[in-house]
Formats: structure tokens, C-alpha cells, sequence
């Protein structure tokens, strides 16, 4: 008998299947289906990869600026930049692999809600202990070198977006917390490096730069910092993500017609407009609780998330009624199954949200994709 375990034992015994319960129902085959295929699976940490340009060392997170390039007049001079064009040659290993690990914690978290078996969550731990603990695969706690440019800088604010992928992995280690098989001092051990990456985020200059940033970027540092203070129980930084949510990211982000002008401005205005509203939705599920409601806050001019759901909504049922401009790269892969759909349905009772995110890509292959939605087992997310 399976053994659901994010449902709260007054929704076992309801009669009216609950949001939870839809959401498994629909993500069941795949997420059994994942965790299986990945049971195997050893870890892959930065240590697996290096790239001669890092000014890092082998432990360090390294990636470069996606949309750089070699000047075609010099190839020898610093990079340029081509805004919206993603050029394949730069070093995305280390992301690849922090991809890797989101997918695999975030499935086998959901597995182990879905099923009870312990396997799922030893699984999580074998990897968890791979990036965050072992002296010889461990990750350090930072993310100076992330978004180099080769002639121009050896790490950047802005790159501090790529540990969004680490979310899920946080998320995924607080459901299993509890798991027989997770020993205590290694939980413990995990934490202690959430903990330390936190502290980096809240003092280093780059973080500050990516704080203050008026676009998806500071939504993303927001939605992350967040998620690991909620793991590691940090709540006067949640509070302060709230406030952040409340008072700058909300009001001075949206339009009073509830679209993102930053994000429209873009060359990848459709595929940035959902990111960052994927994001904005993020910090109302992982910030709202008994005593704050982020899905009821009410801005200056009626600024609400329910106002940027309802913006973006008709456009993910249909693009062919965008009337922006045209993604330069990426558009046919667009939209996907959105955690803003079924969170918001969730919350505002919404079957036709829920229906649009049910029958929508919940396995994209393609990797701007995968690394442009960082929350993609809601399950994990759902109290």
C-alpha cells in the first residue's frame, strides 16, 4: 500500500481529493519512473570537471557568461557580448552537474513522499554528502567564480543565479529529514554548508550587486536565499525575504497590468516573463505560512501575484497570442509545465491552471530550459 506521505492524514481519509493529491496523480508515473532510473547513479560533483580558465581551484564552482563571445576582429581580445545568443563553447560543466543533482534530489524526494521507502531519501543523502561534505568531492560554500568573461572578469554578481539549482536539493532535504536512514550528523553536516553559503550570500559584495538588481536576477537571489534559510531555519533572513517581496521586488518589477516591463524589454522576453514570474511565485509558496500570506499581499495600484498569473496565463495557454516580441533563441520550446500553474491553482482554486500545467512538458530535454526552471517536482513544495 503506497504510503502518501505530504498529505496530512485528514486529507487520507477526505472524500474530495485535494490539490496534493491531483498533483501525484499526475506526476506519479514520471517521478517513480526518474527515481528508478537514477537509483544507480553515483555523484557528480565540481570535482569531476575543471576548466584551465577558472581562477578557482578544482572544489571551486566555475561557469562563464552565457551570452559571450569571442570578438570575431580579435580573437585573442577580451569577449563581447551578444545578448539573448548562448555560445556553446563556454565551460557549463559544473552547472550541468548542479542540474544533475537538482533533478535527481527533487526526484527521489518525491518518490519518497509518494512510496515511504527509505531508499529514495538514502539516495538523496549519498549524493548530498558527495557535494557538501567529502573532503575530496565537496563544493566550497561560495560562488566567486561563477559568469566569468574571459579578458573581462574572473566571477560575477549575476552568476549567483546558477545556485538556484541547488533549491530542490534543500527542499528535498528537509522532507526526508526524518528518514530512518538519514543519520543526524550528517543532516547536520549538509546544513552546516547551507549555512556557510548563506552567510557568503548575505555579506559578500557580489550577492549585494545580485540583491539589488531590478530584474529576474534579484528575484532568483531572493527565491534561493529563501529556500535555504527556510532549511537551515534562518528566519530572520526569511523575514527579510518577505519584506524584500513586499516592499522592492513586487512593486518595482510589476506593471499595474501585471506583466514584468524588465523581462519584456529582453531578446527573450516570453521565456524571461515566465521565469521570473515562476520565481515571483516561488517565494509566495516558500514565504507564506500561518502567520504571512504572500499570495493575499496587496501592492500600490492592486500589484499582486493573482495579477501576474492572469497576465501570463492566456499566453502559456496559447503563445500564438503573444503580441511581445519574439524569443531570439528558444522559442519553440516554450512553455513547459510552469510551477506558477499548479501553485497557483493550488492556491486560487483553479482548475483550468491546473488542467494547462498538467497536459505540458513535465520532462524537458533541453538544457536553457531545464536550467530556466529550477523547481520541478511541486510536489516537494506542497505543505
Amino acid at each position: 500500500m503506497k504510503k502518501h506521505l505530504f498529505l496530512p492524514l485528514m486529507f487520507m481519509f477526505s472524500c474530495q481529493q485535494t490539490w496534493q493529491d491531483k498533483t501525484a496523480e499526475v506526476l506519479e508515473p514520471l517521478v517513480l519512473k526518474q527515481a528508478n532510473e537514477w537509483m544507480d547513479d553515483a555523484p557528480e560533483t565540481v570535482t569531476a570537471h575543471f576548466c584551465e580558465r577558472s581562477a578557482g581551484g578544482r572544489h571551486d564552482f566555475y561557469s562563464e557568461g552565457d551570452y559571450w563571445w569571442p570578438d570575431p576582429s580579435n580573437p585573442d581580445a577580451p569577449y563581447i557580448q551578444r545578448d539573448g545568443e548562448t555560445n556553446p563553447d563556454n565551460f557549463v560543466a559544473h552547472r550541468h552537474a548542479m542540474v544533475r543533482f537538482s533533478r535527481i534530489a527533487g526526484a527521489m524526494a518525491s518518490a519518497y513522499l509518494l512510496t515511504g521507502d527509505e531508499k529514495y531519501a538514502q539516495q538523496i543523502m549519498r549524493h548530498a554528502l558527495a557535494w557538501f561534505v567529502d573532503s575530496a568531492t565537496r563544493m566550497n560554500p561560495n560562488l566567486l567564480y561563477a559568469q566569468a568573461i574571459k579578458g573581462r572578469v574572473t566571477g560575477r554578481g549575476v552568476g549567483i543565479i546558477d545556485t538556484v539549482h541547488l533549491m530542490e536539493v534543500a527542499q528535498a532535504l528537509l522532507k526526508i529529514r526524518n528518514a530512518k536512514g538519514v543519520d543526524a550528523a550528517d543532516w547536520e553536516a549538509i546544513r552546516q554548508w547551507f549555512a556557510e553559503y548563506l552567510n557568503w550570500l548575505m555579506t559578500h559584495p557580489y550577492s549585494e550587486q545580485e540583491k539589488n538588481a531590478t530584474n529576474n536576477h534579484a528575484t532568483c537571489w531572493a527565491m534561493q536565499v529563501a529556500a535555504f534559510a527556510k532549511l537551515t531555519d534562518n528566519q530572520e533572513i526569511l523575514e527579510m525575504c518577505r519584506n524584500l517581496y513586499k516592499d522592492v521586488l513586487l512593486p518595482n518589477q510589476m506593471a499595474d497590468d501585471g506583466s514584468f516591463l524588465r523581462e519584456l524589454g529582453r531578446t527573450k522576453p516570453y521565456g524571461y516573463s515566465l521565469f521570473n514570474l515562476d520565481a515571483m511565485v516561488a517565494l509566495c509558496q516558500i514565504l507564506s505560512d500561518r502567520d504571512n500570506n504572500l499570495w493575499n499581499f496587496n501592492g500600490a495600484n492592486g500589484k499582486n501575484i493573482l495579477k501576474g498569473i492572469e497576465f501570463l496565463y492566456p499566453y502559456t495557454a496559447d503563445k500564438g497570442k503573444w503580441t511581445y516580441g519574439k524569443d531570439v533563441l528558444y522559442w519553440d520550446e516554450w512553455p513547459m509545465a510552469h510551477p506558477y500553474l499548479v501553485f497557483g491553482a493550488a492556491t486560487f482554486d483553479r482548475q483550468d491552471w491546473f488542467d494547462l500545467w498538467a497536459r505540458l512538458d513535465h520532462d524537458p530535454q533541453v538544457d536553457e530550459v531545464l536550467r530556466n526552471v529550477p523547481i520541478r517536482n511541486p510536489l516537494i513544495w506542497m505543505e
